[in-house]
């Protein structure tokens, strides 16, 4: 099979794309022909092997695919590794199964980056009809779908964005779109004097530029954020991630509800390593695909 394999931890540029045996699936796996893999930050913390779990050379990176399995299912997965590649030994337990109303692609774009905006909206920011809230990186993958489940929550969502991305995330249901470049907190407290219901960081903020944020919130104001390494701040944090039994099913649900996931590029397997280098620039809007092809 063809796979990306590196040898060597650090980032795009280890990318090897290479011809490897197919993998044998042990007891209680079940091979799957991938047929997109969602491209994500935490490729590029698996490739440099500061991400939370220890990395293994030589490494397939991918957390996310979808694809086939032998007897024809269509299923998605989220990996440890091995996704950037035609075939995957994964855990068959873990496979979701996919309704024919959601494409491959889709599949593959919405498993971790929606069960993190699922889990930051609805469980970590517990959004009431009315509050006003900040989406951090808000034309990400991530932020993209925090928008747009925020929106159905109810919120007046302001997102911060470049020039470019104001059209863009007006169109997902942002009531505002400020500098991504400027000081956030201070341009949030301009549009809403009263404090912010919450900040939902999609970027990992430091516990320092959370204590920042923290000013602009109201009394009882919450910050989700993915990493729990901030800690939580007396009455102001929330922090989380995790997804809650069911989200999977939810996710679907709301794919079929109208949820977009917007694709902006999609690459061939041997141009993975692009695709990596574009994500770390942070100039991409929504989320970026790539194309295996058997």
């Amino acid at each position: 099979m063809k796979a990306i394999q590196i040898q060597r931890f650090g980032g795009p540029e280890v990318f090897e794309y290479r011809d490897l045996p197919d993998p044998e699936p042990g007891e209680g796996e079940t091979l799957v022909e991938v047929a997109r893999v969602g491209v994500n930050f935490a490729d590029t913390h698996a490739t440099r092997n500061d991400y939370l779990a220890a990395q293994q050379l030589p490494l397939i990176p991918g957390a996310e695919v979808s694809g086939r399995t032998a007897d024809g299912r269509r299923v998605a997965a989220l990996l440890g590794s091995g996704g950037y590649a035609q075939k995957v030994a994964v855990p068959t337990a873990t496979l979701v199964p996919l309704p024919d109303e959601v494409d491959d692609e889709q599949a593959a774009a919405i498993l971790l980056q929606g069960l993190t905006a699922l889990a930051l909206v609805e469980r970590c920011a517990r959004i009431e009809p009315g509050e006003t809230i900040v989406v951090e990186a808000a034309a990400g993958g991530t932020g993209t779908l925090a928008v747009q489940l925020a929106k159905r929550a109810g919120a007046h969502v302001i997102a911060p964005g470049l020039t470019e991305d104001e059209g863009f995330l007006v169109d997902l249901g942002a009531d505002h779109v400020i500098s991504r470049d400027g000081d956030i907190a201070a341009q949030a407290r301009e549009l809403e004097s009263g404090g912010l219901a919450a900040l939902i960081d999609t970027v990992s903020y430091s516990p320092d530029q959370l204590e920042v944020f923290a000013a602009a919130l109201a009394e009882g104001g919450r910050v989700a954020s993915p990493t729990r390494a901030a800690g939580e701040g007396p009455g102001r944090h929330n922090i989380g991630g995790s997804a809650e039994g069911g989200a999977i099913e939810r996710l679907a649900e709301l794919l079929n509800d109208g949820l977009e996931v917007p694709i902006q590029r999609t690459y061939a397997l041997e141009e993975a390593g692009a695709a990596l280098a574009d994500l770390q620039a942070k100039h991409t809007q929504g989320k970026l695909s790539v194309a295996v092809a058997s």
